[in-house]
This record gives structure tokens, sequence and C-alpha cells, in this order.
């Protein structure tokens, strides 16, 4: 069976038109995955014969809402979304004022083991498909009745590791014939994968990249993030640089903020030094409270003046809005939890 939305409108146009069916079946097909049908049979207006030949050959990718907080404060929305095969995967609304942001998942799960993150606790299973990526924010749309304007690959799992799929996943998510979302609200986080960094930006793509640094140096970044045994932080900024001079997108550095760890007046200025001379922007964190870590997020006067020693130095740095904070918002706790009560 082929998973036909992950397919691009022409080579859907191609398969059905090499089957026989005319051209206007394709675009009359398209339009109703374009609108969001879950079924083959909710396509009121095609053929009998083209609704059996789907049926027999393809599938829709569903997202189906297993549970649903929603924040009492600030009406940030987190899902446990189930997929077609069982596998669970987590996505976030958050209102902003300039639009509804969506921070969906590209993996169930997680290789990379940092050791502040939730998602990786609970193991990897699988990369994501395009179209389930996809799934994720169609499922909101319909459940909220609102448009996400802005969406964030910043959910459970490493984008840059399931790199052709997200690929594919952004060029149908910006298609016309898709959701229509410009790539220019579209950011990929990665925790650092140097070699698809360059990959990506030989494309050029006018999305944002937002890296994961979590520390002014290597001792540190090893000690919370595996990935930096691969990749030394001196690789990682030349890699940053190259990008922003390929693509001429300014790149964001997500730090987050531990309390004892990596938050003190001495780090921030080593940070400084490192990012010096970079066209890029510090998004500080407070560190999410995950059972096991032990870590605790720095104080509002801690978070305060690390920002101030970094602007001090040219480094524009600003604290990340915390939202949904009374419903764990950020993405691998659901999951984590499901998992504990004995879930797939």
């Amino acid at each position: 069976m082929t998973d036909i939305k992950s397919l691009t409108p022409d080579e859907l146009r191609t398969q059905l038109t090499g089957a026989g069916f005319p051209k206007f079946r394709a675009e009359q097909v398209g339009g109703w995955l374009q609108k969001g049908v879950t079924e083959f049979g909710q396509m009121k207006n095609i053929s009998g014969e083209l609704r059996q030949f789907l049926e027999s050959r393809y599938y829709i990718s569903v997202a189906t809402i297993e549970k649903k907080l929603v924040s009492r404060y600030d009406k940030t929305v987190k899902y446990l979304f189930s997929l077609n095969d069982g596998e669970c995967v987590e996505a976030v609304i958050m209102h902003y004022k300039h639009g509804v942001s969506m921070c969906i998942s590209t993996q169930v799960g997680c290789k990379m083991g940092c050791t502040f993150c939730a998602t990786g606790k609970s193991g990897f299973s699988r990369d994501l498909a395009p179209s389930e990526m996809l799934a994720q924010i169609e499922a909101a749309q319909r459940d909220l009745k609102l448009r996400v304007a802005n969406v964030v690959l910043m959910g459970m799992g490493e984008p840059l590791d399931n790199f052709d799929n997200v690929l594919r996943f952004i060029e149908l998510v910006t298609s016309p014939q898709g959701l229509n979302i410009g790539a220019r609200h579209i950011t990929l986080s990665t925790c650092g994968i140097v070699p698809k960094i360059y990959e990506l930006a030989q494309r050029k793509l006018p999305i944002n990249l937002a890296v994961s640094l979590h520390a002014p140096n290597d001792g540190i970044r090893v000690r919370t993030m595996p990935v930096a045994k691969a990749y030394p932080m001196d690789v990682l900024l030349k890699a940053c640089r190259d990008y922003f001079a390929a693509t001429g997108r300014r790149v964001t550095f997500e730090y987050a903020m531990i309390s004892g760890v990596n938050d003190s007046d001495a780090h921030a200025r080593e940070l400084a030094e490192k990012l010096g001379g970079m066209q890029c922007h510090v998004n500080l964190i407070p560190v999410n409270s995950v059972e096991g870590t032990g870590y605790k997020k720095s104080d509002l006067q801690r978070q305060q003046a690390f920002v101030n020693i970094l602007t001090a130095r040219g480094i524009a740095a600003t604290v990340r809005r915390t939202l949904g904070s009374d419903i764990n918002a950020s993405c691998g706790q659901l999951k984590r939890n499901q998992l504990k009560e004995g879930g797939k």
C-alpha cells in the first residue's frame, strides 16, 4: 500500500493518469486530500471505480487524538496522537500575537539521548512519514477550528536524522496544493548533526534553522548531549557560520538554562566569546522538569543576568516565554506517562 499523502501533486497525477484515469480526477483527489479527509469514502465527487482503485492501492495517514490537555493560563494545547500503526507522538499548539504556532514531531521517540529531554527516555521506534507530520497539523486544525500559521519541527525526534522525509514534508506543507504555509514560517530544530546541516544549506530553503546548543563548551555539552562527542562545538559553530554564508538565514541557538550547570556569568561570557561575530540569536529556555534528571531551571534573576551579559557583548538574546506550564507542554512527557501506564 502506498502512502498517498506523502506524494507530491505531480506524483499523484502521474500515478492516476498512468492507471488510465483522466487528469481532472487527480485534481479532485488532491483537492479532497487538501481538505484533510481521512477516508476515501469522504471524497463525494469521485467515481466508484476510482474510489475502489484508491482503496486497493493507497492509504491515508491519520493522526487520532488520544489525549488532549488545554492550559488554563494561555490556551496552549498539548496533544498525544496515535498513528495508523498505533504508535504515538506529541504536538503542541501555541498562541502568539503573530498567529498560531504548532510544534510537531518528526520521529516516534529519538536516538539522540539528550539528558534533559523526556523524549529520549522513551526510546526510539521509527521515523515519521511526511504525511504523518502533515496529519498532526490537520488534526489540530480540525479539532480547534483554526489555521496554523507557523510550524516548528521541535517535538519528538531529531529532524535531520529523518532528513529525506522532513524535506518532503516541507515541500508538501508549503505547496499551494497543500497547507500552503510559507517556508519562512517553518523552523527546523536540530541538536547539531553537522553533515546534514551542510546538506540542508545546499538546498537553500528559506526556512529558519534552530540549533540546540545548551552549553558554552564541549565539557558541559558532552555531559548533556551525547551528539557532541561526534561533533565538537567548534565544528558545529563553523557549520552554522557556513550555513549563514550559504543561505543568508540567521541561525537561532537554543540554550536550556540549567541551574548550577550552564547558567553562570562565566558561562555567559564564554558563550558570547564563542558566538562573537556570528549572525545569530540566542533563545534562552528555562529547562523543563523531567523526572529522573535532577535538573532545576534557573531563576528569573539568573536568566536576566545571562541575557544582559550576552547583549552587552553584541549577541542578540531573549528568554523564551513559557507556555503551557500547567500541562507540561514540552514534548515527550505524555508519551512517557503513557508507557508507564502500560500503553504502546
